[in-house]
């Protein structure tokens, strides 16, 4: 693996980092693009992003925490500083979370319509989670479990057995579904249809990756991954189920 792509002295690029970094510069250009043809004001785009990534960062680690390390609320400095009881670990539904409040906060406070901007930002929230995940193997984190497939790789950080790249598997997927999300934009009948469908689709392909990746933490026979997958599949489907029955009565009036 490679967690640190170029070091200069004391400064080092990570690729986790570097990958993030790339994934809310291709997030910020591809939904400027999609604004401007929408005829919003594309300006306030970078504004939004930033705002999503840093709600999305802090509610990935804190999710991290609860999950993992929770004596550290007991020593909350410790959470955001870096070393070995520090700032090394983030989980993606806290991501989720935490992105989607700072989205809910922002168009709360300037007026602006949730549905739409949800629709306009989710194909590249996919495509941003491809990229980092890209990240996560050059990182040597989020592996899978050991494997016998022609797919495994060997992650010497944990040990010398092959193991599944799920972070591939990942990166593979949601470059899919941003494919199909993008392709879908323009055809979706009512606001909010782009988001659900992609909250639904995160939420099953996550559930089924779950079972080819090492975890830590099961609820029961699941992963916490796939315990919030379900939640999240079944909150979305009674979104999506309300929605769409108001646009066909709508129609029909």
């Amino acid at each position: 693996m490679y967690p640190v792509l170029i070091k200069i002295g004391p400064v080092a690029v990570y690729s986790w980092g570097f990958m993030l970094a790339v994934a809310v510069i291709v997030a910020i250009v591809g939904a400027r693009a999609l604004m401007r043809k929408e005829g919003w004001d594309e300006d306030m785009v970078l504004d939004l992003v930033l705002v999503m990534v840093l709600a999305g960062l802090l509610g990935a680690r804190l999710l991290y925490v609860f999950i993992y390390e929770r004596e550290l609320f007991l020593k909350p400095l410790l959470i955001f500083l870096p070393g070995p009881n520090g700032f090394a670990g983030l989980v993606w539904y806290g991501a989720l979370f935490g992105g989607f409040l700072g989205l809910v906060i922002y168009v709360w406070k300037k007026r602006l319509p949730f549905w739409k901007l949800a629709d306009i930002f989710s194909p590249f929230a996919a495509l941003g989670y491809a990229i980092v995940r890209i990240g996560c193997f050059l990182a040597g984190c989020c592996y899978g479990k050991v494997c016998t497939s022609v797919t495994g790789v060997v992650f010497p950080l944990v040990d010398y057995l092959p193991r599944h790249p799920t972070q591939l598997y990942s990166s593979g997927i949601n470059m899919l579904i941003f494919l199909f999300l993008i392709w879908f934009y323009p055809r979706k009948k009512f606001p909010g249809q782009v988001f659900l469908l992609y909250l639904l689709l995160y939420s099953l392909y996550r559930f089924i990756l779950e079972f080819f990746r090492a975890n830590l933490v099961m609820y029961g026979p699941f992963s916490t991954s796939q315990t919030y997958s379900l939640i999240l599949f079944t909150l979305a489907a009674v979104l999506y189920y309300l929605r769409l029955r108001k646009y066909h009565k709508v129609k029909e009036e």
